[in-house]
Parts: C-alpha cells; sequence; structure tokens
C-alpha cells in the first residue's frame, strides 16, 4: 500500500517543479526584455538631449557665419547691380531714347577733302579734320557725313579726327590713310541715318546707342539682380527647412510619447506570457 500511494507523488513532483522554473525563467527574461529596451529609450533620449544637442550647437555657428556670408554676398551683388543698372542708363539707355537718328536713307559719297584748319583737341593740342560730302538720294540734298552721332557733337564738320597727341606727323599719316580709303569709295551709294529736325544737314555712317546694344547693357545688371537674389532666397529657405527639421526632431512630447507607447507594448506581452505559462 504505501509503495501504490508514494510512487504517484514523486511522479507529479518533477514536472510541477521543471513548470514553475520554467515561468520563473520565462519572466525573468521578459523582465530583462523590457529593462533593456527602456534603458536603451533612455540613453537615445539623453544621447538625442545631449550628444545630439552639442552636436547641432556645435554646428549653428560654423553654418550661421557661412550663411551671414551668402546673404551678404547676395544683397552686395544686388547693390552693384543696382550701381550697373544707373551706369547704364546713364552711357547708354538715355542716349538711345532721346536719340533722333532713326531714319535711313540711301547716300552717296561726293567728296573728301582735308581743310588747312585744324580742329581743337580737348584744349591740348590741335588735330587734322577729314570732310566728307554725300548726296541724299531720297532729297536730292548734299550733307555732311560722320561717322556716329558722338562725331557730330564733338565736330559738326568732320567725318573723322584722330586722337590728340603731339606728333604732328603722324596725324597727317592717319588722316590721310583714312582719306585714302574713302577715296576708294567715290560715287558708291550706302545706307546713312539722317536726323530732318535737329541736324537737317548731316547725316551719319552708323548708330552707336541700338536697341540691340541698349538690352546688352542691360543684360550683365539684370543677371547680377537675379543671382544675388536667388542666392538670399536659396540661403532663407534652407534656414526656414532647418529650423522646422529641427523642430521636428526634438519634440519632447513625441519622444514622451513613443517612450511610453513602446513600453506599454512590453509590459503587455510580458503579462500575457507570464498568464499564458502553465503553472
Amino acid at each position: 500500500m504505501f509503495m501504490n500511494t508514494a510512487s504517484p507523488r514523486r511522479s507529479f513532483s518533477i514536472p510541477i517543479n521543471i513548470n514553475l522554473h520554467g515561468a520563473r525563467r520565462r519572466q525573468t527574461r521578459h523582465r530583462e526584455v523590457l529593462h533593456a529596451a527602456v534603458a536603451t529609450e533612455h540613453e537615445c533620449s539623453r544621447g538625442a538631449d545631449g550628444r545630439g544637442g552639442q552636436g547641432a550647437r556645435a554646428q549653428v555657428p560654423v553654418s550661421s557665419v557661412g550663411e551671414d556670408r551668402a546673404i551678404l554676398l547676395g544683397f552686395t551683388m544686388m547693390a552693384f547691380s543696382v550701381l550697373m543698372f544707373s551706369v547704364v542708363c546713364i552711357t547708354m539707355v538715355k542716349p538711345y531714347v532721346t536719340s533722333s537718328w532713326e531714319q535711313e536713307v540711301s547716300c552717296v559719297l561726293q567728296q573728301t577733302e582735308l581743310p588747312e584748319e585744324w580742329v581743337d583737341c580737348r584744349g591740348v593740342s590741335s588735330v587734322p579734320c577729314l570732310r566728307a560730302t554725300v548726296n541724299l538720294t531720297g532729297s536730292n540734298q548734299e550733307a555732311l557725313l560722320h561717322f556716329d552721332e558722338e562725331s557730330v557733337l564733338l565736330a559738326t564738320e568732320c567725318f573723322y579726327i584722330p586722337k590728340c597727341q603731339m606728333d604732328r606727323k603722324a596725324l597727317q599719316d592717319e588722316v590721310r590713310r583714312v582719306k585714302s580709303s574713302l577715296d576708294s569709295q567715290l560715287g558708291s551709294s550706302s545706307s546713312c541715318f539722317v536726323d530732318p529736325t535737329a541736324h537737317p544737314d548731316h547725316a551719319i555712317l552708323s548708330r552707336k546707342y541700338t536697341l540691340r546694344k541698349a538690352l546688352l547693357a542691360l543684360l550683365w545688371p539684370c543677371l547680377m539682380l537675379g543671382g544675388g537674389a536667388l542666392l538670399v532666397g536659396l540661403v532663407k529657405l534652407t534656414q526656414c527647412l532647418a529650423h522646422l527639421s529641427s523642430e521636428v526632431c526634438s519634440d519632447p512630447a513625441g519622444t514622451r510619447l513613443t517612450l511610453r507607447h513602446t513600453q506599454g507594448k512590453l509590459y503587455r506581452l510580458v503579462r500575457r506570457s507570464s498568464t499564458q505559462s502553465p503553472l
């Protein structure tokens, strides 16, 4: 009788001990996992607040200095473009707008001559004057030919005057070379421009101030102004994006919510596994 009653008790005591030890091991393992996850979360948040903040603080002065220099460069470019606009408007745009040499006619070169009287050259010396006469085919009228608009204002009777210098022989040789090239075109017809209202007795061979030249002169100030504005705009956009990203990355509420959510999931998992383990 004693042998029959004692044997079942020994047979059931061993599995119970094994199950209890297994449940305790699983609970211990789950607790270790929970503590490791919580510690990892704390370390990540501490690193984001500590090392990450120090890295961000270390990078902010360098980036801000570069951004300030870029903004300064952009505003400098825009300031220089304004100065260039003023210079171009005075030297090119205004003469083109006020110019009245727009009527193009056909003219025939009749004669060229070198007057004995030399003209004054900026009050420093005198230079020889080359005079050219043309016949306007449309009105059958004679006019003095000039190279461009400025030559009409500088010397009202001269087609060409050399640069100011003291060597009289060099001046005469230069004017004679130009006269010989013009003499080869005597009697030939070419296009010229006239101003019937302001200068009825004069004609010019080419226009110095045209729409194409004015637009080309305005191209560089426009490019510099656009480049400066684009540079400042890109820097401001970069600063705005950096500010938004720093706000998103350093949001403490989002970090706390993520930590609580992770802890809650691990706690529910450990509790479920402990309740389902057999005793």
